[in-house]
């Protein structure tokens, strides 16, 4: 196994001590866990990258394992009451729609490559930089503006929504020219 998919496998595995740090109410832990599974996650792509270390099961592990991360943090937080139900519907239903569609076209035998458009890649930021601004709140209280975390929520909601949006786009297009 090579550098990248080892430092994947690193992320996937710090997913449960990320959610126990949070159910333990140790939120400067579990800030700490998030931002090095985020540093891991960009080192890892960075690394396969220059060591042209690119795998097939790199390709399917490191977007496993961002959702990992992402879906269980907001499940988690919601589930805390720090983030609100609605976002956390919001972001799972997204990547329960990318889900299903790559089933259905799978089960079509359709061929087709997903490559993440902007919209996406902002996406995933800012589910990311949401999740850190929580933390950093409750690590950090009286320093992040109430309304800017709310600010945050929504805009994460609105890419979260439009980002979908453009994969279901993909989707379709894919089964019509099949």
């Amino acid at each position: 196994m090579n550098i990248p998919n080892m430092l994947t496998m690193i992320r996937i595995i710090l997913v449960p001590v990320f959610v126990i740090l949070l159910m333990q109410g140790s939120f400067s832990y579990a800030l700490a866990v998030f931002v090095v599974a985020g540093v891991t996650d960009g080192l890892d792509g960075f690394l396969a990258r220059i060591l042209k270390q690119q795998t097939v099961l790199g390709s399917y592990l490191d977007p496993l394992a961002d959702k990992a991360l992402i879906v269980t943090a907001f499940v988690a937080l919601s589930i805390l009451n720090i983030i609100p139900g609605w976002l956390a519907v919001i972001v799972i239903s997204r990547d329960c729609v990318i889900l299903f569609g790559v089933s259905v076209l799978f089960l079509m035998s359709v061929s087709f490559e997903i490559r993440p458009a902007y919209v996406s890649k902002a996406t995933t930021v800012l589910q990311l930089f949401t999740v850190f601004l929580v933390l950093m709140s409750r690590c950090l209280p009286g320093y992040i503006n109430h309304i800017m975390i709310e600010t945050f929520f929504w805009i994460t909601a609105f890419f979260t929504v439009v980002s979908g949006l453009n994969y279901i786009s993909k989707g379709l297009k894919f089964i019509n020219n099949s």
